[in-house]
């Protein structure tokens, strides 16, 4: 029976979703400079909204969002020179820290970027 409520509390604590509810700061240096973005994230069990202000591309929704233990997930959509653009995040949490590949699906281009809690 002991092993089994092991079994039961180390499922418990490897499905639930990191806590990442609050603000970030992240920047990326990407082809056409560094780009510096701010996170307004709002974690309802696995569910990810908020948003997201960046110094190119102003503010946007976070779409599709989802938290599934330390793997973070969205989209948002930029307007780039004029037309709108996905921008698809795929992070994974560490501590106080979030290591995101930025794929923008426009330009076909991806880079890194990472992001930290904001106190």
């Amino acid at each position: 029976m002991k092993w089994v409520l092991c079994l039961m509390a180390l499922f418990a604590f490897t499905a639930s979703a990191a806590d990442i509810s609050g603000n970030w700061k992240g920047s990326a240096e990407t082809a056409n400079g560094t780009v510096e973005r701010t996170f307004a994230f709002k974690v309802d069990g696995s569910k990810l909204t908020g948003e997201t202000t960046s110094n190119m591309f102003g503010k946007s929704a976070i779409e599709d969002g989802k938290v599934d233990g330390d793997d973070v997930s969205f989209t948002i959509t930029v307007n780039m020179q004029g037309t709108e653009g996905k921008v698809n995040y795929k992070g994974r949490v560490e501590g106080e820290t979030i290591k995101f590949k930025v794929e923008v699906q426009a330009v076909g281009q991806s880079f890194e970027m990472v992001a930290k809690r904001v106190p």
